[in-house]
């Protein structure tokens, strides 16, 4: 005999499922990533798993394209109190995110304990070769053979000419174009710069190219590792292989050029690629064309995107607050005043007296944070502020909350330039990383973005057609219109 179930009984057996279903969704981050931790698990930084396998992940992006991202890290403060370090499951990983500046110092300045733990995804685009990937002794040789080439003295001094000339053409030239996307010109010119210090003289065919397929690349580096025709990642895929190609036909030709020369004629000044095609290790080994592609890609990379956004800030952030364009148009005109009548142009000691234009590049990578964050992993058990990070657990030091922080800088959505008349403790500025990782290229980046900047105040102004364009924040922040304006000469 059939029994039949009353509508008590329908609704107590569906009350059961849905809380069985709960505890098993609850749980199961639990099950696969602590319980194999043991008592270890109680020692863990306060803080959750979120969604199964997927992890907090939605969150993360769901508040990074909101008008308010620091809503992320501010969520685990509300619930779980001022602790500095909270556990989470992000990039398919159980990690931490480290939300103090001593936390952050630590966790940059301990390589004994920590190692890069950048996602598979950051790690496939960028290739196994490059800095993100490769072990510290690899990365301390490689570093410090491409440093001189990038940050030495002889090598700025060198580079402030051709970037002096290429920033007055190209602002002379938007003065003729109308209405532009100032953020588009931007990443145009700061690539070219970074194209010539590399690669020395290219074709704008070739700029061209491998300018639209960073593009493509950036916008899957943060995001989730979905390769499926119609997701940022798997376009960002098709795009490194792209370049790869494009490099190696560079690679390819140079190499040609180099076998062709006759002995003692060089070049005088050695660009990037010949750096590293000069390099070998202590066994006389060279680097293969997979090592020089992949270093070349993640230099270029960060060295045009960042620059080229910065740039783009600062310059509307002066041109919206007119007290302090006004200071750095008087600075610069005291240089100017300095100067030897014989001297044409900028040099590097002139560039290194701008106190003021420093402190307006520095509170623009403050308040923008171009990377809100940067990835190790634990390479044994560590503790930070009495909690615990288990070994092969990854470590997010998050920038943009220490650069946010009201306890550091007061009113710290406000941009004041003034607010580095006071000097700050290790760990609490962070616009390029800390340790033996730091960017190896901020000395260059800083000197391109004052070059642009001195022209640009002395002769210049932006008028934004969207005043109040909205923001977005991923892959990097900036207005959606790509601040679209016009660039207009001062009148005399």
């Amino acid at each position: 005999m059939a029994i039949e179930m009353g509508p008590i009984s329908v609704f107590v057996s569906i009350a059961a499922s849905l809380m069985l279903v709960r505890y098993l969704l609850k749980n199961l981050n639990w099950w696969l990533y602590e319980s194999k931790l043991g008592a270890k698990q109680y020692s863990l930084p306060p803080g959750d798993f979120g969604w199964p396998l997927i992890g907090n992940m939605w969150s993360f992006l769901r508040a990074f394209k909101s008008t308010n991202p620091n809503s992320f890290a501010d969520s685990y403060i509300a619930r779980y109190g001022k602790t500095g370090i909270y556990k989470v499951l992000m990039f398919g990983n159980p990690s931490v995110i480290v939300t103090t500046a001593e936390g952050c110092k630590k966790v940059l300045t301990d390589d004994d304990k920590f190692t890069p733990g950048w996602p598979v995804a950051t790690a496939e685009l960028m290739g196994k070769k490059s800095f993100v990937s490769i072990p510290y002794e690899d990365h301390k040789r490689l570093r410090r053979l491409t440093s001189a080439s990038v940050n030495g003295y002889e090598a700025l001094s060198i580079y402030i000419p051709f970037i002096e000339e290429n920033v007055k053409a190209s602002l002379e030239n938007w003065t003729k174009m109308g209405e532009i996307e100032f953020l588009t010109e931007m990443r145009k010119l700061t690539f070219k710069i970074i194209m010539h210090i590399f690669f020395g003289a290219t074709s704008a065919t070739i700029r061209e190219g491998l300018e639209k397929e960073y593009t493509a690349l950036n916008h899957g580096i943060r995001a989730m590792r979905i390769n499926i025709p119609g997701f940022a990642f798997h376009r960002a895929l098709q795009a490194r292989k792209n370049l790869v190609s494009i490099f190696q036909s560079v690679v390819d030709q140079r190499r040609i050029e180099r076998k062709g020369r006759a002995p003692g004629t060089g070049k005088k000044h050695k660009d990037m690629m010949d750096a590293l095609m000069d390099a070998v290790d202590e066994n006389g080994k060279s680097l293969g064309d997979d090592d020089i592609i992949d270093i070349m890609l993640m230099y270029l990379n960060a060295g045009h995107e960042s620059s080229g956004h910065i740039t783009m800030w600062a310059a509307y952030y002066l041109n919206k607050h007119p007290e302090y364009l006004q200071k750095a148009r008087e600075e610069q005109e005291e240089i100017l005043k300095k100067r030897p009548p014989t001297q044409k142009g900028l040099i590097l000691e002139e560039v290194r007296k701008m106190e003021f234009l420093s402190k307006v590049v520095d509170e623009t990578l403050r308040l923008v944070t171009f990377s809100p964050m940067v990835f190790r992993e634990a390479k044994s058990d560590v503790n930070i502020n009495g909690y615990l990070i288990p070994k092969g657990w990854k470590v997010m030091t998050w920038f943009r909350h220490v650069h946010h922080d009201n306890d550091i800088y007061p009113n710290p959505m406000e941009f004041n330039p003034y607010r580095w008349n006071i000097p700050h403790k290790a760990g609490e500025f962070l616009p390029f990383g800390a340790g033996t990782r730091l960017c190896p290229g901020n000395d260059l980046a800083k000197i391109e973005i004052s070059v642009f900047l001195h022209y640009f105040v002395m002769n210049y102004k932006l008028e934004p057609s969207n005043p109040n364009c909205p923001i977005r924040h991923l892959p990097h922040t900036r207005p959606t219109d790509n601040c679209l304006a016009r660039i207009k000469k001062i009148s005399a």
